[in-house]
């Protein structure tokens, strides 16, 4: 894909967007502010830096500090790039790239001069956070323009698609590097270093923070540490990370045993419903429907495995699938690994519910080309969860022994990213992992 027109076509369509969202505001400019950097209590160490997704929405500069964005109906959009005189940093390069022949570039030594720069007269919507403000210019993040411009990013551009594309690759070779690391019994601490490493990326560049989970640490649905030392017997291993490419996230979950029969046919069935349900994101397809879908394909293999004995309708009806699948089937994937908008009836706004006692489905929209799901199904072995199942009136349809024995593996969970077409799913992270 020639990277330079996919971008320019991408820039016109955010200004489209754009244009309209001030139009229903009443608004004559939309300024966004980058975002500014921030700083630990009682120190000078700044805390890691992610740029405002509107910015990087606009132009590919997701580490970009104190800069801003102006766009005025019928101009050509103003880029505000901050390249300040620094020796104590390295401050950013000259603009070049594919992108710059689009703005009208103004090039600042401080945050301060941002605001010689900016459109004054008129109405003008300001996205950013409160820090972000300079005088006269304060973020005000109206809900009209946010709605419209929240609603249409789940429709990614073919410049985006080639990112999260891109984004999908470098976590595929980190995930390869990863299991190889878990089968020469390396410590979490170690296998996140390969992952790293394979992915060629710094902990700053991860998408969100990797989980790397040996053994029982696979039941901690955001396990956040990495234990130092490598346990005695790595039973199993279940790794979700991802990867950033101009500032587009990829979300891959993999799990993998080391030989075990009842784990690893765990493994093979939830994969199997994995597969069968990334076959539905199809348009016009009820993002509600898949996630329910998810909780009777999983008792049915909870069924199957002799885990549970009662039929994956009656699990459902009970609850008792959500003591073993407590999440979401997914959500949105983009610029934010849960991109926004995923509750939006329209966008005017108003929200569209989740099913009735389904309370952490991140995802409730219809389906359409051009929108990037996860799918994501899990089973789990919850101290804290399947004690009220062991106490309560479906008790006697468990079968206990089994649980005591995987839940020495924790739990196995398979996600991939998903594109929505015209026809037949694309699949971001099979399709990277075949390239390898």
């Amino acid at each position: 894909m020639d990277l330079s027109a996919a971008y320019a076509q991408h820039l016109a369509t955010v200004l489209a967007r754009a244009e309209a969202a001030l139009a229903r505001g009443g608004f004559d400019h939309l300024l966004i502010a980058s975002g500014v950097l921030k700083y630990q209590f009682l120190d000078d160490r700044p805390y890691p830096f992610t740029a405002n997704p509107h910015f990087v929405h606009t132009v590919p500069l997701p580490g970009h500090t104190d800069g801003w964005i102006a766009i005025t109906p019928g101009k050509k959009p103003v880029l505000i790039y901050h390249q300040p005189d620094d020796y104590w940093h390295l401050a950013p390069a000259a603009p070049e790239g594919f992108w710059v022949e689009h703005f009208d570039l103004r090039v600042i030594r401080s945050p301060q001069e941002a605001a010689a720069h900016l459109p004054r007269g008129g109405r003008a919507a300001i996205l950013g956070e409160a820090d972000a403000a300079l005088e006269g210019f304060v973020p005000n993040n109206p809900a009209t323009v946010l709605d419209h411009l929240h609603w249409h990013r789940a429709f990614k551009t073919p410049f985006e698609l080639a990112c999260l594309r891109e984004a999908s690759v470098r976590g595929a070779r980190g995930h390869r590097a990863a299991e190889a690391a878990f089968r020469a019994g390396l410590s979490e601490f170690e296998i996140h270093r390969a992952y790293l490493g394979a992915s060629q990326q710094t902990d700053l560049d991860l998408p969100y923070g990797n989980i790397v989970a040996l053994n029982e640490h696979a039941a901690v649905l955001h396990y956040q540490y990495l234990d130092r030392a490598a346990p005695a017997h790595s039973r199993s291993f279940l790794i979700d990370a991802g990867a950033t490419h101009l500032g587009y996230a990829s979300d891959i979950t993999r799990s993998y045993g080391d030989g075990d029969e009842r784990y690893e046919a765990l493994i093979a069935s939830v994969e199997h419903a994995q597969l069968a349900l990334v076959d539905q994101v199809r348009a016009g397809r009820d993002y509600r429907d898949i996630h329910l879908d998810a909780h009777r394909r999983l008792a049915g293999v909870l069924q199957d495995l002799g885990v549970v004995r009662m039929s994956p309708e009656a699990q459902l009806e009970t609850g008792v699938s959500s003591a073993f699948f407590p999440h979401g089937i997914g959500h949105l994937i983009g610029l934010q690994v849960h991109d926004v908008a995923g509750f939006a009836a329209s966008d005017s706004g108003g929200t569209v519910d989740k099913p009735a006692g389904h309370p952490f489905l991140r995802l409730t929209r219809t389906l359409a080309p051009g929108m990037v799901v996860t799918i994501e199904p899990g089973l789990y072995f919850i101290d804290l969860l399947l004690k009220p199942l062991r106490e309560g009136p479906h008790a006697g349809a468990v079968d206990w022994a089994q649980v005591e024995h995987l839940a020495r593996f924790g739990g196995v969970r398979i996600e991939d990213d998903v594109v929505c077409t015209e026809d037949a799913p694309e699949n971001l992270t099979r399709d990277a992992f075949a390239a390898l």
